[in-house]
């Protein structure tokens, strides 16, 4: 009697185990057939795209099976390959598992629409099943994040100098300013920062991954967001937290700062292994500096043409993560403000909380 009681319920937990699995599929591929009509619909929507679409053999093939591995993030890896007329690429091939297809959306959406000298190249896609992966042109010399941190001193010291550190400064604000006004829809970005700046071979920077990106109506100026979209360290208050103001071009601004500040300090912002707790948040360090005209004290500077271009960017850097957005610069402002002399910059508020 007990020995059929066990088995009957151990044949009920398996028949319950199955319909669970069972259901479990079904609504998976409910979900995936959504995200394959969502997408469909979006490429509809959008037009004829100026960029290929490749299917998944195209890809294993252009990567050589996935050969060498460039790179790898929450969002997958990313692979180098070679495309038909022996141009290189890099793969970025998405997790099967990441989100619902919003972010493969956004990028394809909004990097098609571009073409200027400071966007990276989007050559293709590929959207075949659960498999998603975009085929970016290739870039000698990777992401800003790998030269401007103290790992590696010495090339740091030989190949980012302050002059070409500027020269990236202001080339990234030249893609962003192109984004928030020089595309027929306005293009937020939302996550720049070190890792997501790509340099080529002669050090020209390239605002890369729009996978947070959001596309705003030319004729208007703020978004809605339901949650913060962004890199801890970059992300502009009003992002996480709406009694800062509405979120808008200027959260950009915002991300740009803090990045450049990492950049002219050669280190993240919120430093936790340095000895003297006042230099614990280099912004706090620097701004003290910079109020009372004292020397930045940065590495790298050895004549005056370079402290001049420090300072601008330090100023500059300054302005933009201002807490108040409305006490922020436009992008064009940023540009012209660090192509100008650097008298003419005055010191901005203590920009805090």
């Amino acid at each position: 009697m007990i020995i059929a009681s066990t088995v009957c319920s151990t044949i009920l937990g398996v028949a319950i185990f199955i319909i669970i699995i069972y259901r479990m599929r079904r609504r998976l591929g409910k979900d995936k057939s959504k995200v394959h009509k969502d997408f469909e619909g979006f490429l509809r929507n959008q037009g004829p795209l100026a960029i290929r679409r490749y299917s998944y053999s195209d890809i294993k093939k252009m990567t050589n099976s996935f050969a060498e591995k460039l790179g790898q993030g929450g969002f997958g890896s990313v692979y180098k390959g070679k495309i038909h007329d022996d141009r290189l690429v890099a793969v970025k091939v998405l997790n099967s598992s990441k989100g619902n297809g919003e972010e493969f959306m956004n990028e394809v959406g909004s990097i098609s629409r571009t073409s200027h000298v400071n966007i990276v190249t989007l050559l293709g896609f590929c959207f075949e099943g659960s498999k998603r992966s975009l085929v970016y042109e290739f870039l000698h010399n990777g992401s800003l994040e790998k030269f401007i941190y103290g790992t590696n001193v010495t090339k740091v010291e030989n190949q980012l100098n302050c002059e070409t550190l500027y020269r990236i400064a202001i080339g990234v604000a030249q893609g962003l300013e192109y984004l928030h006004k020089g595309c027929n829809t306005k293009i937020f970005h939302f996550d720049i920062k070190p890792h997501n700046i790509l340099l080529d071979e002669n050090f020209c920077p390239k605002i890369s991954d729009f996978g947070l990106a959001k596309i705003c109506p030319s004729n208007e100026s703020v978004v809605s967001m339901m949650i913060a979209r962004g890199t801890p360290g970059y992300i502009a208050p009003e992002v996480f937290s709406r009694n800062f103001g509405r979120v808008s071009h200027k959260s950009d601004v915002y991300s740009f700062g803090m990045m450049v500040l990492e950049m002219v300090g050669g280190r993240k912002n919120i430093n936790v292994e340095v000895e003297n707790t006042s230099e614990l948040y280099f912004p706090s360090w620097i701004y003290k500096r910079v109020e009372l005209n004292e020397d930045l004290a940065l590495r790298n500077i050895t004549n005056e043409s370079e402290r001049e271009m420090m300072r601008k960017m330090v100023i500059v850097s300054l302005w933009c993560i201002q807490v108040d957005q409305l006490d922020r610069p436009t992008m064009h402002a940023v540009v012209e403000m660090l192509e100008g002399r650097v008298e003419t910059l005055q010191v901005p508020p203590k920009p805090f909380l």
